[in-house]
């Protein structure tokens, strides 16, 4: 049963739903017309023709209360269906894309390789085996479609000839850094549109209020949390202590990651500028809402009211009720402003504030949060979220510092997540027995040890985090293909009711007692570990640098994320081919290029989350499958980064 804050965002989507039910789910995004016209005409039909399909299979509008079978887009899939990423892969990377049938095909059937403009075959292959998905589609088949080999750049698509007729999937671009090339320049663009520069947000935010006082401060700047809640966090689940996902300052340390780590890369796009000036406008929020007792403010909450003077400076809780516990521990945000802000000072320069302010305000919070954090944890206790943030915030201090003191930090926690790993190769998050499992920041354990290990030079110590990066990389490969998975996509291990569960998605009963949704982020931070700490310990002359199992599995969470799933929806909006709708929000906010959307969940209605689910409406729950959130973009960028190495 969802709380009050469910229920709060439940009815505020309602309120949206009119204006956006008229948008169309699939979304046309077309090369130069004079070079591509036949290929937009091609997709413009097919997508015009799925539209009518999945129209057909709904009920007259005056239907009342149609049942959820009638309104998915699954409904009656067809015989044959190719799921392919629909935006872009690097000419050296993996490319796999998934052929699905209402029946077996004959074994080794092959694929064809089409040239999107001219029609002609550059290549052909043979599907894999037939594999069966009972827990999503039973009675469906499943067959991957590997055409890594072909490294030639241009626009295609695949097709299968079966039973006498021809299918295709949508087109897609091949070549050099096609990915990035594509990406992240929208994501640039989205995470302009999300800054919270509207007059009324700059007005009210001048003077925002402290909850349960009259005191106010200055928390101007800073990005909407998604394409439907204008408010922003830290991190908005803290209560439930160990699900706190990391929000803006993530932002600011991805932006800061990307920079330094695919300099050549976003030298060549011209992005270098617009993404140190989003770092620096975002490192400038995070500064702001640095406090005078040196804690970080952790929510400037909306209320979902239009009234902009409703906004206040708040803690949350399960029930909606605010509170005054606003103050960041290093798991509810805390650790990654503080590496956010230490990393962006070393580029000596300004914002609004100076880079000296920026490694100054750093040490100070770091400094409050030894003595005070676990005074901030909801249940006075630390755990592995604490561990890998204050490791993060600890490592990026002795890079820009070289200071004893932070050298320490780092070593202690890095040694804590290295006891937190378990024989089976999955972290521990408590004291006890619960796995830890994150449907945003899966990968950031990994992450953060790497980071530590650009400036950690003792042997004994970098053995031991190598050895932990190892087993925790081999156990991702390992639960994700020990059963039938045609997508390759990345399962986990939780705990449910008591047991350790091996799933795809998070199970919807957990501790925050209503927050479960589309995994996207998780996803792509799995795919940035995957290649950051397969360099580390499985260092390969393949693609991205690391053997060919991480490859792979790195390339399909980032197909699953741009549409090479079962729904066909690119997330990352208006690009590929077919996306959700768009979402309005206040302040003239809403959703906009480049911004990825949660996507796909456990079945609604499964409390382990088994099963399968996607819904583009869903009576003002929908946002748990089609918002979007900063999260997503942050690690999708990370991850692109990491396919872009710097040199």
């Amino acid at each position: 049963m969802e709380g009050g804050i469910g229920m709060m965002r439940q009815n505020f989507y309602i309120s949206l739903f009119r204006r956006r039910e008229k948008s169309t789910w699939c979304s046309f995004v077309f090369p130069k017309p004079a070079t591509h016209f036949i290929e937009s005409a091609l997709i413009a039909f097919s997508c015009f023709v799925l539209v009518l399909h999945t129209r057909a299979q709904s009920p007259p509008l005056k239907a009342p209360n149609p049942s959820p079978e009638q309104t998915e887009l699954r409904a009656a899939p067809k015989e044959v269906v190719i799921h392919v990423n629909q935006v872009a892969y690097d000419d050296t990377a993996p490319k796999f894309a998934v052929l699905e049938t209402s029946n077996r095909i004959p074994a080794a059937s092959r694929f064809l390789l089409k040239d999107a403009l001219t029609l002609d075959t550059v290549f052909e292959g043979t599907l894999g085996g037939g594999q069966e998905c009972e827990e999503w589609f039973p009675g469906r088949y499943f067959y991957r479609a590997d055409f890594s080999a072909f490294q030639r750049p241009g626009h295609f698509k695949l097709q299968a000839d079966l039973n006498g007729k021809q299918q295709q999937s949508f087109d897609f671009e091949i070549g050099k850094n096609a990915l990035a090339t594509q990406t992240v320049p929208a994501i640039i663009s989205f995470y302009q549109h999300q800054r919270a520069n509207s007059p009324e947000e700059l007005k009210t935010d001048e003077h925002l209020l402290l909850y349960g006082g009259t005191n106010t401060v200055d928390l101007r700047g800073g990005w909407c949390d998604a394409s439907g809640d204008v408010s922003k966090y830290f991190s908005h689940l803290a209560y439930a202590n160990f699900m706190s996902p990391q929000q803006t300052p993530l932002v600011v340390w991805s932006l800061a990651n990307t920079v330094e780590t695919a300099s050549s890369l976003i030298d060549r796009l011209n992005a270098t500028a617009a993404l140190r000036d989003e770092a620096l406008y975002g490192a400038d929020y995070l500064m702001r809402s640095l406090s005078p007792k040196d804690y970080f403010y952790m929510t400037v909450f909306s209320y979902f009211k239009k009234d902009p003077n409703a906004r206040r400076v708040v803690g949350l809780l399960a029930d909606s009720k605010t509170t005054a516990d606003y103050q960041c521990a290093f798991r509810e945000g805390g650790g990654m402003a503080i590496a956010a802000l230490a990393r962006v000072s070393q580029w000596k320069k300004d914002g609004v504030f100076s880079s000296q302010q920026y490694l100054e305000g750093a040490e100070r919070s770091f400094a409050h949060l030894q003595v005070n954090n676990t005074r901030y944890d909801d249940d006075g206790k630390e755990n592995i979220i604490d561990d890998y943030c204050a490791l993060m915030a600890a490592s990026e201090l002795w890079i820009a510092t070289d200071k004893v003191v932070y050298r320490e930090e780092a070593r202690k926690r890095a040694k804590n997540l290295v006891g937190r790993i378990t024989p089976e190769g999955y972290f521990i998050a408590n004291d006890s027995r619960r796995p830890f499992w994150h449907a945003s920041d899966a990968g950031l354990p990994v992450i953060a040890l790497a980071r530590y290990l650009d400036k950690e030079d003792d042997r004994r110590s970098r053995e031991a985090v190598l050895a932990t990066i190892k087993q925790a990389l081999d156990y991702n490969l390992q639960v994700t293909s020990k059963v039938s998975n045609p997508f390759g996509y990345a399962r986990q291990t939780f705990m449910f009711r008591g047991q350790v569960k091996n799933g795809f998605f998070i199970p919807h009963e957990n501790e925050t007692g209503w927050w479960w949704q589309g995994e996207n982020a998780r996803l792509a931070s799995l795919a940035a570990a995957a290649i950051v700490g397969g360099r580390l310990v499985y260092a390969g002359s393949g693609a991205f640098g690391v053997k060919a199992e991480l490859a792979s599995f790195a390339t399909d969470q980032i197909a699953w994320i741009l549409g090479g799933n079962p729904y066909d929806m690119c997330f990352m909006f208006q690009l590929g081919k077919c996306n959700v709708p768009h979402m309005s929000a206040m302040f003239g906010h809403g959703s906009a290029r480049g911004g990825i959307s949660n996507g796909i969940t456990g079945k609604d209605g499964n409390p382990d989350g088994s099963g399968i689910d996607f819904k583009m409406h869903a009576n003002g729950d929908e946002w748990r499958w089609t918002e979007q959130w900063i999260p997503h973009a942050a690690w999708f960028l990370q991850a692109v980064a990491a396919m872009s190495p710097a040199k």
